[in-house]
């Protein structure tokens, strides 16, 4: 007879990411990154619940089923300073597992955030506590402590981005980034180079000069109608 699967899977925690790798992204927006990277972005359905937040922290992900949030609420006493909760619903957008006691919790912990691959509730309570989040939306149908089970620091799927434990998170509001530590050092710098070089260009926009001209995009639709005359 095959063996049961285990109820609950709980892995350690993950190593912090670098505080001066956190330091690099703090300055950098998911969108100078979306300027030459493809991949680790999540839906853009995945929405900021308070504006203006700007988040970068370690990931650290849950993975429970519809209506059972009784791995969250363990979750939530394991969360360190600067961590980053994603929360994998299964597929379930009816149940929101994330309302004003939970956020309560995840702010006492010192978390950065969290990133919901589902609707929350009590979204003025969540605001007026200023934690950070992104979700799918709102519902008024909520988890409960079922003891049905979950998975706790393993690799999840959220908002169609796949997030491991220990993987950078940068969230703004412009969208939700995950990446690997490994490729986030080259992000930063690249990302940041290009907010510098936009901001310049803009200055240049605002003084007279065509976006079309600084951009070359000018050049290239004014030389394919010169060859199209022959």
């Amino acid at each position: 007879m095959p063996a049961k699967p285990p109820k609950y899977v709980v892995n350690p925690m993950p190593a912090p990411v670098p505080a001066a790798l956190l330091e690099k992204l703090r300055k950098v927006e998911t969108a100078s990154i979306g300027h030459f990277r493809h991949i680790g972005f999540m839906d853009n359905s995945i929405k900021p619940l308070i504006d203006g937040k700007h988040i970068v922290g370690t990931a650290v992900t849950v993975a429970i089923p519809g209506q059972d949030s009784t791995l969250l609420h363990h979750a939530l006493g394991l969360l360190r300073s600067g961590d980053v909760l994603v929360i994998d619903r299964l597929g379930d957008t009816k149940h929101a597992c994330f309302g004003g006691g939970v956020c309560v919790a995840a702010k006492a912990s010192g978390a950065a955030g969290a990133i919901l691959d589902g609707p929350c509730t009590d979204p003025s309570e969540i605001r007026r506590e200023d934690f950070p989040l992104w979700c799918r939306g709102i519902s008024p149908i909520t988890t409960r402590v079922y003891d049905i089970g979950g998975s706790m620091n393993v690799t999840v799927t959220c908002g169609g981005a796949a997030v491991s434990p220990g993987d950078v998170i940068l969230a703004d509001e412009n969208g939700v980034l995950v990446m690997p530590v490994a490729d986030a050092e080259a992000a930063a710098e690249e990302g940041w180079t290009r907010q510098e070089r936009s901001g310049k260009s803009q200055d240049r926009v605002r003084k007279g000069e065509k976006i079309g001209d600084i951009s070359g995009a000018t050049a290239k639709v004014l030389a394919a109608l010169a060859a199209e005359k022959g």
